[in-house]
């Protein structure tokens, strides 16, 4: 699936480092030191996220505009994984190229100058992608950061990158009463049905063409959400219908990672994946959902719910969501670079 020619790659700007060498992406005899690798940078930068091996495989199964043997490169100390960047690029719909990269370093070895080298390399390499691209396109380099991971942001900036866009970690607790909002005249929820899944996921699509950064899914992104067994959970979701047009008119993609709630020692769901189709925003239909959810996730066990949500977001989403009792907990910004 991922055929290579040479392994050892060689880093200009690697500090010498006793036992550093880095080497191509090997395939999936890698997945489960990507993994670890992985959540453990998240985990240190202030990311809740836990990513297993069968995660790894799914993902890298379905990549788009990434290919793992040449736009991936792995540092090793004395054989032993310490920390990957793989890049993806995507073509917005107003044009811009986005060549999206994360480098990952395990906590113990930062400070020494692996991410930094990670990072340029990443960046020579998105440069010979990008030269490939139209000349008269405007391109840039995107990553993001926490807020609490200082150590990274310090490195971004210090290369020349600015925050453009904040996101934020909201969560409401479910102990007590729920808001309750009735469903607008004309549209109704109903179980969903595999008949159902394309449908929903063009509709969401479509939902969020005007928002900020947005390009098309394409179809290995389907391919990966039907197959993903956190988030696709059909049982737990909130989809309206348009009662005479039976089309989709908004969904709450409802799911609960308990891998996560086990590895923090909470009851946390999610009240995620929100949109309301165009014609039918502005009729409390969002609030409705996010209102079923939330009474969704207490019946299951949950004592919070937690969503992200871009803080800039022209339909007021996060004015919406403090309406529904949720609250900020943290934030990240996404960063970028022109070319």
């Amino acid at each position: 699936m991922f055929p290579q020619t040479d392994d050892a790659v060689f880093l200009i700007d690697a500090p010498a480092l006793a036992g550093l060498t880095f080497r191509r992406f090997r395939g999936p005899s890698d997945y489960a030191a990507i993994a670890t690798v992985g959540n453990a940078a998240r985990g240190a930068d202030g990311t809740e996220w836990v990513v297993t091996v069968d995660d790894v495989a799914r993902m890298y199964a379905h990549l788009v505009n990434s290919d793992p043997a040449r736009d991936m490169v792995i540092a090793e100390v004395e054989g032993e994984m310490v920390g990957f960047v793989r890049s993806e690029w995507s073509r917005e719909e107003i044009g811009l190229f986005r060549y999206k990269f994360w480098p990952a370093v395990l906590p113990q070895w930062r400070g020494q100058g692996i991410r930094r080298a990670l990072l340029r390399w990443m960046e020579a390499r998105i440069r010979e992608i990008a030269a490939e691209h139209p000349a008269d396109t405007p391109k840039v380099f995107s990553t993001s950061a926490q807020a609490q991971a200082q150590s990274l942001i310090d490195l971004l900036e210090g290369e020349g990158y600015r925050p453009v866009r904040t996101f934020h970690r909201m969560v409401r607790s479910l102990e007590g009463s729920l808001p309750d909002f009735a469903m607008p005249d004309g549209l109704a929820m109903r179980p969903v049905l595999p008949e159902h899944y394309r449908l929903i996921w063009d509709a969401s699509n479509e939902a969020f063409h005007d928002h900020w950064g947005y390009s098309p899914e394409p179809e290995e992104s389907y391919q990966e959400w039907l197959e993903d067994k956190v988030i696709f959970t059909p049982e737990l979701w909130q989809i309206a219908w348009d009662v005479a047009t039976n089309e989709v008119a908004g969904q709450v993609g409802t799911f609960i990672d308990r891998l996560e709630n086990e590895k923090f020692n909470r009851r946390r769901g999610y009240t995620e994946y929100i949109s309301v189709r165009q014609p039918y925003r502005r009729r409390g239909l969002a609030r409705a959902l996010i209102a079923e959810s939330l009474r969704v996730l207490k019946a299951e066990g949950m004592t919070e719910s937690a969503l992200f949500v871009d803080a800039e977001n022209i339909s007021g989403a996060t004015r919406l969501y403090e309406e529904c009792g949720f609250r900020t907990v943290d934030q990240s910004m996404a960063y970028q670079k022109q070319l």
